[in-house]
This record gives C-alpha cells, sequence and structure tokens, in this order.
C-alpha cells in the first residue's frame, strides 16, 4: 500500500469514528432525573384533576361540608397552578385532559321501563322453575344450578 492510501483510509476511519461518537457526549448530557420529574409533574396533574373533579362531586351530594368546600378547591387549584408552571417553565406541552361525563338521571318511570324490559328479555329464556328447589331454570338448562336434579328436556 502506498503511503497516500493509507493516510486517506486513516482520514476516513478518523471521520467515521467522528461521526458515530460525536452524539454519545450529548446523549450523556441529558438529565435521566428531568424525565422522572417530567412524568411526576404529568402524574401530579392528573391526580389533582381527578381530585378536583371528586371534590366537586360530593359536593354536589352533600358529602363535603359547605364550610370546608371553597378551602378544599382553592387548595387544589393552587397546587394545580404551581404543577402547571413547573411544567411551562419545563417547556413541556400539555395533554389533553377529557373531563368525565355525568350520566344523565333517569326518572322513575324510565328505570321501571327498563326494568321490566329486561324481565320481558329473560322470561323468554326461562323454563319454569325447578320442581324440587323451586330455582329458575332456563330452557337449556338440563340439570338446577342449585340443588343439581335432572330436569325434564
Amino acid at each position: 500500500m502506498s503511503l497516500t492510501a493509507l493516510l486517506l483510509l486513516s482520514v476516513v476511519v478518523a471521520a467515521s469514528f467522528y461521526f458515530i461518537w460525536r452524539p454519545l457526549p450529548a446523549a450523556r448530557r441529558l438529565n435521566p432525573s428531568s424525565d422522572h420529574e417530567r412524568s411526576f409533574l404529568l402524574a401530579e396533574r392528573e391526580r389533582l384533576l381527578r381530585a378536583l373533579q371528586e371534590l366537586d362531586f360530593d359536593y354536589a351530594l352533600g358529602k363535603v361540608p359547605e364550610e370546608d368546600y371553597p378551602t378544599l378547591r382553592a387548595e387544589l387549584l393552587r397546587r394545580g397552578g404551581e404543577v402547571v408552571r413547573q411544567l411551562e417553565a419545563m417547556q413541556i406541552p400539555m395533554p389533553a385532559f377529557a373531563p368525565v361525563e355525568a350520566t344523565p338521571a333517569l326518572s322513575d318511570d324510565e328505570i321501571e321501563l327498563l326494568i321490566a324490559r329486561r324481565r320481558s328479555e329473560r322470561g323468554e329464556n326461562t323454563g319454569g322453575f325447578c320442581p324440587q328447589c323451586g330455582k329458575p331454570v332456563l330452557l337449556s338448562d338440563r340439570f338446577c344450578s342449585r340443588c343439581g336434579r335432572a330436569l325434564k328436556g
């Protein structure tokens, strides 16, 4: 090999080592504790939002005294604001939080209608009662699930 070829080969090897090893010190500069802190702050934000929803729900049900509610709510909002400010300082985009929607309340008549509809659906599948213990059985049952008596099929 000539001296020029060896020199060219050493330059190529040195350049490839440079491009391979150059990103590694930057990766070492990343602080794994910042990832841990970010994850902690996001979890704390989620926890505070859920606690705020639960507090509002409990207050609506009358479980939280009226004199304690404003203080508890203000404290949760203050702590939530601190967490959001810390996340913004870390320049972390805020994930969307979908509030839990309340199910609409059903009237007594609607509930009775649902119960009657369910009973009529089950009534079509019933095969009567066990002659020994009186438990309701289905048409497809060969034995009673309570006492084990063989049913006429």
